[in-house]
């Protein structure tokens, strides 16, 4: 059964930087997708930041200029380096990875709360 193990959340004050991990138990082949999620107190499950296996990154709007998504495909390993952060980014931030085949596989969460 993979895992995905999330790392790097915690309590931060505004302005402040947060860098998120997350590490796959055992190595995943044909890896796609690679992602960030996060879902506010009483809100759905929103979009971060997606890379591809090509390299290609998109961005929520509301964290453009501020975060910056990364991959080691030799580690099957995402990161999102967190800068500038805001109240409002806070939330549970949910690591995804999506093979080729369609599958997906999301990580258990890890808090970001950022302080005013």
């Amino acid at each position: 059964q993979v895992r995905l193990v999330e790392s790097g959340g915690g309590l931060v004050q505004a302005g402040g930087s947060l860098r998120l991990s997350c590490a796959a138990s055992q190595r995943i082949f044909r890896i796609n997708t690679m992602g960030w999620y996060r879902q506010a107190p009483g809100k759905q499950r929103e979009l971060v930041a997606t890379i591809s296996n090509s390299g290609s990154t998109t961005y929520a709007d509301s964290v453009k200029g501020r975060f910056t998504i990364s991959r080691d495909n030799a580690k099957d390993t995402v990161y999102v380096q967190m800068n500038s952060l805001k109240p409002e980014d806070t939330g549970v931030y949910y690591c995804n990875l999506v093979v080729l085949t369609g599958i997906n596989y999301w990580g258990q969460g890890t808090q970001v709360t950022v302080s005013s």
